[in-house]
């Protein structure tokens, strides 16, 4: 398609159209893809939510490393930013090595 050619209140107009027509073809293509994944898992004895519920996924239980010894209830996966009371902890000479679970 040359647009070259297009004066500047169609080229505005094809501006404004494209992102509608871009997310009709991909729900379109959406569609297909899942009719088709539908009918490969079915050829196989296997229904669709059969093959994606074994998917892996992410955010499981994180097992904890460290527990404060006074509050069984502080505990710590040792992962992201440390909670304010491993930083008192730590501020007051204690080490992570004698909260260890």
């Amino acid at each position: 398609m040359d647009i070259s050619t297009l004066g500047l209140v169609d080229l505005k107009s094809l501006l404004r159209e494209i992102p509608r027509e871009i997310k009709r073809r991909e729900a379109a293509e959406r569609s297909k893809v899942r009719r088709e994944l539908e009918a490969l898992a079915q050829a196989r004895g296997f229904s669709l939510s059969d093959i994606l519920s074994e998917a892996p996924r992410r955010g499981g239980v994180v097992e904890i490393k460290y527990r404060h010894p006074q509050n069984a209830n502080d505990v710590w996966s040792g992962r992201g930013r440390k909670p304010k009371w491993v930083e008192a902890w730590l501020a007051n000479g204690g080490t992570l090595a004698q909260i260890k679970v």
